[in-house]
């Protein structure tokens, strides 16, 4: 049955106006069974023919001549080793495996257009759905309760389901674990994906109510003489240490965390730590803490949306992907 299914959807792809005719009659594609595969074009001739009990009638609905017609239903006696019509007087009376072919090959025809068909539009009410989205630490805190409530306001049925992003892998994606994932485009970045800037981010300064360095002039030397929460995958190409080395200048670095912005403000928040951290990812992770400035020139980074190029045209995943980029824009 697969072999068949399979056969029906790529022939009326490449056909999707043409139906059999004689010269057709030696396309005989075969199944990876080594069976000769029936020509599927024929079950269209067969839901036709038993829907107008006639040749002529249904030659002439499907735009082929009479002749050719009978030849279809020579074939499609052959097929199911039936005489399917038989006549009766003037006219054609079907048998009883015809009777039984009309309830089922009607459905089946439907059923293969209805596949062919563009996805009609998407009914979000109805929509029962898991999206799996690998974030950063900070996402989830910072963008999440918009993106939940826009979605539970549209969507009830969907569930989001959010993953650490704890490397850069683009395997997830590419096997169909994560969904969306959100990130900055790397080098090592999978030239597959697709993907769509959210928002531009910068790294700012966070420390306690009452630390230090939130009050007077903050400069490189004074920065960098603060005890620093290393937050990075990679503390050898740390961007702000890079910025700090032609002052010859370096942080010292009390605790090294791997992409825990989280728990770099937690600690900031509760010592005299300094923590360096990303500015619109980490919004609503600072409330109620001094942030300034980093008093050195670090490059702005974008933040992007990434997803594997099979669920571009899926109109549930384009949905998704609209509301993350409204629920990262509105948020600061």
């Amino acid at each position: 049955m697969d072999c068949i299914v399979a056969h029906l959807l790529t022939w009326r792809k490449t056909h999707p106006t043409h139906y059999i005719s004689a010269s057709d009659a030696t396309f005989q594609p075969i199944c990876a069974s080594g069976m000769t595969r029936p020509d599927l074009n024929l079950l269209v001739t067969l839901d036709v023919l038993l829907a107008e009990g006639s040749v002529a009638r249904a030659a002439q609905r499907l735009l082929l001549s009479p002749s050719a017609m009978s030849r279809s239903l020579a074939r499609l006696r052959v097929a199911t080793g039936d005489p399917l019509l038989v006549r009766a007087g003037r006219g054609l009376v079907p048998t009883p495996r015809a009777i039984e072919l009309r309830e089922r090959v009607g459905p089946l025809v439907q059923a293969g257009e209805t596949v062919l068909r563009p996805v009609g539009k998407l009914d979000l009410q109805q929509l029962v759905r898991t999206f799996t989205l690998r974030t950063s630490e900070g996402f989830v805190e910072n963008f999440g309760p918009n993106l939940i409530a826009r979605v539970g306001a549209e969507a009830p049925g969907v569930q989001l389901r959010f993953v650490q992003k704890a490397n850069k892998e683009s395997t997830p994606l590419r096997e169909g674990a994560v969904d969306l994932e959100t990130g900055v485009l790397e080098p090592t970045t999978s030239p597959e994906l697709r993907a769509q800037a959210l928002f531009k981010d910068r790294y700012i300064g966070v420390v306690r109510k009452g630390h230090p360095l939130t009050k007077g002039k903050i400069t490189p030397a004074r920065y960098a003489a603060g005890r620093h929460i290393g937050v990075s995958r990679d503390p050898n190409h740390d961007p702000v240490d890079g910025a700090l080395a032609p002052l010859e200048l370096k942080r010292l670095i009390v605790v090294s965390l791997v992409a825990g912005f989280s728990s770099a403000l937690a600690l900031a928040r509760s010592s005299d730590l300094v923590a360096t951290v990303p500015e619109r990812h980490t919004g609503n992770l600072r409330a109620g803490m001094h942030s300034f400035p980093v008093p050195i020139s670090t490059p702005e980074f974008t933040v992007s949306m990434l997803w594997h190029p099979r669920l571009d045209a899926d109109p549930g995943h384009r949905w998704l992907r609209g509301l993350v980029r409204e629920a990262c824009t509105t948020a600061r």
